[in-house]
């Protein structure tokens, strides 16, 4: 047994500590631009303290913003660094491409858990992105260190993305490509995203929060429907940093995912 291997089986476990995972994504600075966020949260360190106080897993951001922020997170929670990026401020056509915004030999120096990259799967950009995924795959390997895929079906020749076909189709994609952990997109029911979760073959699968639901509950029941499908997490931003209480939606997220809580149980935290 190698030691790469046994690096990633403990590193995984501490984000799926009982096998299940609620991670909290801090990306959107770069992806969405500081407008994503509500005033009260441009200070990044003002989100992160009541995520990490409401007993979040994990937390999923770009180097920069994991060195800036190390004293609220370090040993609280487990840290997964995001190594590609891009912004919205480049030209239209090139935004099915993700940039590399940091190495795995920075995560390693950081302390993390596990490397997070994204590829957008029908992008006339695929290729590249791919060949940026081995890279850091083959490095992360080198040192145990567990890879997510941001599994994202995303291109000009793309109709819907949420599809159950074309989810499937990316979900498949980054099984056959060796990712550890896959986020993908949210099919809209129990029962599509339970074919998602099949195609996995065991490969955990975590849902991506997508965009602020209207309702708190309506997202907690996204939530329960994933699990209920057999997802092992989610990863959530929006639904959390744009929250009235992000500290009371992570309690309720975290109550669904690890004790099978039902949304109108939990919708108590929130409101």
């Amino acid at each position: 047994m190698s030691f790469s291997y046994v690096g990633k089986v403990i590193r995984l476990k501490r984000i799926l500590r009982d096998g299940k995972a609620v991670v909290f994504a801090f990306d959107h600075g770069v992806e969405h631009g500081p407008r994503d966020f509500p005033p009260e949260h441009i200070d990044p360190s003002a989100i992160l303290k009541k995520v990490v106080d409401a007993g979040v897993n994990a937390i999923m951001m770009l180097p920069g913003m994991a060195s800036l922020t190390h004293d609220i997170w370090a040993n609280k929670v487990a840290l997964i660094v995001k190594i590609t990026s891009k912004t919205n401020l480049r030209p239209e056509e090139q935004r099915f491409l993700q940039s590399t915004f940091g190495y795995v030999e920075d995560a390693v120096a950081l302390g993390a858990d596990a490397i997070a990259a994204t590829v957008y799967w029908g992008s006339q950009f695929e290729d590249s992105m791919l060949n940026q995924w081995f890279a850091i795959r083959e490095a992360a390997e080198r040192y145990g260190l567990p890879c997510l895929q941001l599994s994202y079906p995303r291109g000009p020749s793309i109709k819907n993305m949420y599809d159950v076909e074309v989810v499937k189709y990316g979900v498949r994609a980054a099984v056959e490509s060796g990712a550890d952990l896959i986020k993908t997109y949210y099919t809209g029911s129990r029962e599509s995203f339970a074919e998602v979760v099949r195609v996995a073959a065991g490969i955990p699968v975590l849902m991506s929060g997508g965009p602020l639901r209207e309702k708190p509950i309506e997202f907690l029941q996204d939530v329960k429907n994933v699990m209920d499908a057999g997802a092992r997490g989610v990863v959530v931003g929006r639904n959390v940093f744009q929250s009235k209480n992000p500290g009371g939606m992570i309690r309720a997220i975290m109550a669904i995912v690890h004790e099978g809580r039902e949304p109108e149980e939990v919708i108590r935290f929130v409101e």
